[in-house]
């Protein structure tokens, strides 16, 4: 059906942007929906239709749904900062389960046919009990932001068993790459792409053996647009591949050129030792499998910010 409509919460944000980019180029029409507090207007594709609202006014997003009538929505627009939801719980709760229900609400009232919800593979599962996690692996978030995400889940899931929603809901892994925020908490590989680039230390928390499942931003994207034709429940969206920071370091400083020994801080209270994802559902239902390995994924996320720091 590609010609459906299809509405993206925090299409203006890094994921979102990227999911808009694709769904236009498979053909769809695209509404975007985003309040532009950390997404950017430039980042949002010419051909989508943009509305500047947030997720938690239910009224406007009562009024857009009516005047659009979405096929499919892919929400993406949430916070999603472990420190920050421990100082922030409320706030996170309203973005994240409110705002989430305020979309599944508007989607009720105009027949939505499909969700899709940027979950986290990360904070839903704490400290995995099995690795690589896999969809069954027992739940237990660690911070406010994991549990108001795993909420989500919840909540959507209770659509589909009274009205009938088809839903995916996609726990990513850590997602990097184009567009990235590189300030305060944002991801890690653009953390550190941004400050060697500009010649500055960038701080390893602890060891640095603590490792992720780095995946690509334009895979995800990819996955997303799957999603809306196929599978129903929930399925992990990473490489399976763990990848230590002091490597992302190393690789980062060789594409840079920067040539000073990485510098140690403190370890980050409450950090996950050790996360990667079992992506084999997604395989086999969505028929997804990550396209951009580590290395050609780290060159095409330094060349953005090289761009970006050029053009100023």
């Amino acid at each position: 059906m590609v010609h459906e409509t299809v509405l993206v919460t925090g299409g203006a944000g890094f994921i979102g942007s990227h999911i808009v980019d694709a769904l236009i180029a498979s053909g769809r029409r695209v509404v975007v929906v985003d309040n532009l507090v950390r997404g950017k207007r430039e980042h949002v594709h010419p051909a989508a239709r943009f509305y500047q609202a947030d997720i938690r006014d239910a009224e406007a997003l009562g009024l857009i749904f009516a005047a659009e009538r979405p096929h499919a929505v892919i929400h993406q627009a949430a916070l999603a900062d472990v420190r920050e939801s421990l100082r922030d719980p409320v706030g996170y709760t309203t973005v994240n389960v409110i705002g989430t229900l305020n979309l599944l609400e508007a989607g009720r009232a105009v027949g939505v046919r499909k969700f899709v919800f940027a979950s986290t593979g990360g904070a839903v599962y704490g400290n995995p009990a099995e690795l690589p996690a896999t969809e069954a692996c027992p739940l237990g978030p660690l911070d406010p932001y994991g549990a108001s995400k795993l909420a989500g889940e919840y909540y959507i899931a209770t659509y589909g068993h009274n009205y009938g929603l088809e839903y995916c809901l996609l726990r990513y892994a850590n997602v990097y790459g184009p567009r990235q925020d590189a300030e305060g908490e944002g991801g890690v590989v653009a953390i550190f792409a941004a400050r060697l680039l500009a010649g500055q230390q960038a701080i390893i928390h602890g060891d640095g053996l603590q490792t992720r499942d780095f995946v690509y931003v334009g895979d995800v994207a990819a996955a997303n647009v799957l999603a809306l034709t196929r599978g129903q429940g929930i399925y992990n969206i990473g490489t399976g591949v763990p990848t230590d920071v002091n490597t992302i370091f190393r690789r980062l400083a060789e594409i840079t050129g920067y040539d000073r020994p990485a510098v140690h801080g403190p370890v980050k209270p409450g950090e996950v030792r050790h996360s990667y994802l079992n992506a084999g559902r997604a395989r086999a239902e969505l028929g997804w499998t990550p396209a951009v390995d580590l290395a050609t994924g780290l060159a095409q996320t330094v060349a953005f910010f090289r761009e970006r720091i050029a053009a100023r």
